[in-house]
């Protein structure tokens, strides 16, 4: 096994097939699955967050869908798709669908949680002043949820990028192809590089968001989510 020379051959750095290409395919099923889980995941986190209603529906639903074997999901949505859609979005939906159920849980659970533990002196203090509940919530406990907001976004972000190699099992692009033609091939160099590539664009996505944190988030809250954020240690979906 070469994995050095895979990677410095240069029929891998062009054509449709190249390394690029398939982590611009692997990167754009990610970012379309994370806007996705965003649009859903953020409004409902700030409804349960500021009414306080369905906290444990939502975390049992969580948990449950963390349990779903992504691989399992992926074929069985393909069988229920392929009678009713045309063309290659048969083989994208599905894709999407099980990358935004892994997605959402983190999002919606760091937006509800950032904002029930907002600082109740600083809430308190907002009310004294006469703030209304929408006001507390958009100048108050919203700029208190960010550190948790940006924690649940950046584990949601990993866990897709992980298992977007799910898609090359519909024959779609991404890195899971080098995973699952070195496989077929018993090319094992082929199959470790893209491995290797996903965890770099993970690493990469990491880093990203670790700065992010720096820059939008004050360090005092920093501190805070720290030692409060529940979002760590969550688990990916079976594969």
């Amino acid at each position: 096994m070469n994995i050095i020379g895979w990677f410095t051959d240069p029929a891998h750095w062009s054509g449709s097939g190249s390394i690029p290409m398939q982590v611009g395919y692997h990167l754009l099923y990610s970012a379309i699955a994370l806007l996705v889980a965003l649009a859903i995941g953020v409004p409902l986190g700030i409804l349960i967050g500021y009414t306080g209603r369905g906290e444990t529906l939502v975390a049992g639903l969580a948990n449950a869908l963390r349990a779903l074997p992504s691989l399992g999901l992926l074929v069985l949505l393909f069988l229920l798709f392929a009678p009713v859609v045309a063309g290659k979005l048969v083989y994208v939906l599905p894709t999407i669908v099980v990358l935004v159920l892994l997605a959402v849980p983190p999002i919606l659970t760091g937006t509800y949680a950032g904002i029930q533990n907002a600082d109740p002196d600083a809430v308190g203090a907002a009310r004294g002043i006469g703030f209304t509940k929408r006001q507390i919530l958009l100048h108050v406990q919203l700029p208190c949820a960010l550190p948790l907001l940006i924690s649940g976004i950046r584990s949601s972000t990993l866990q897709i990028v992980s298992t977007a190699t799910i898609a090359a099992y519909l024959g779609l692009q991404g890195l899971g192809r080098f995973i699952l033609d070195g496989r077929a091939q018993a090319n094992y160099s082929e199959m470790a590089g893209g491995a290797i590539l996903v965890a770099l664009v993970a690493i990469a996505l990491e880093l990203g968001f670790a700065w992010l944190g720096r820059v939008v988030v004050s360090p005092g809250l920093r501190r805070v989510a720290a030692k409060t954020s529940p979002l760590d240690t969550a688990v990916p979906m079976e594969v």
